[in-house]
């Protein structure tokens, strides 16, 4: 019995249909390539406008603020301000802290102590007020600033967290002395 091949009548020849089913593979499989926009970390920023660098945060005199905001950062390389979109912030006193002068209160009890932060991301010295920076000068007539204690704060958006932002408090004055004649507190 003889074998037909149904290839040899076909107007499609074989290596021609492998080539279509090849282009078609590659096609389906590109689907999505690069226009993934998928959030892959949360930053903090002072900035609403721009995703700014974050260092140690200084927040000044009695009642002083300062406001966070929280960007996220897409795999398509955007970013995006994220204020208004469920952001969770939170704060606590970085372990190993301490205050030069005053209290460095708990910033979760209610009423919150030395720090208050909003679920906006605004952060307000509060009673009682605190000096987490320290004078280490021990001769001449200028002080030389160390931190002594910080607050950590973050903010979360859909599972992830940012790194940590580190908040100096300087709502009290510090020690007057030969190297601190004003009894001020941080540079």
């Amino acid at each position: 019995m003889r074998k037909i091949s149904y290839w040899r009548y076909s107007a499609v020849k074989r290596k021609t249909l492998f080539a279509a089913l090849a282009c078609a593979l590659l096609v389906f499989s590109m689907l999505g390539c690069g226009t993934t926009n998928h959030l892959q970390s949360v930053q903090l920023s002072t900035s609403p406008t721009a995703e700014l660098p974050m260092g140690t945060l200084n927040l000044k005199g009695v009642g002083g603020t300062l406001q966070l905001y929280a960007w996220g950062n897409y795999s398509s390389g955007a970013k995006k301000l994220l204020n208004n979109v469920n952001v969770v912030y939170a704060i606590s006193i970085t372990p190993g802290s301490a205050a030069w002068t005053g209290v460095l209160g708990d910033p979760n009890a209610n009423p919150a102590q030395t720090v208050q932060l909003t679920p906006n991301g605004l952060l307000t010295a509060v009673t009682p007020f605190a000096c987490t920076w320290i004078n280490t000068a021990t001769t001449g007539t200028s002080p030389a600033w160390a931190i002594d204690g910080t607050y950590s704060v973050t903010a979360t958006y859909l599972g992830l967290a940012s790194p940590a932002a580190f908040v100096v408090v300087a709502s009290e004055a510090g020690v007057t002395s030969a190297s601190n004649p004003t009894g001020a507190c941080g540079p």
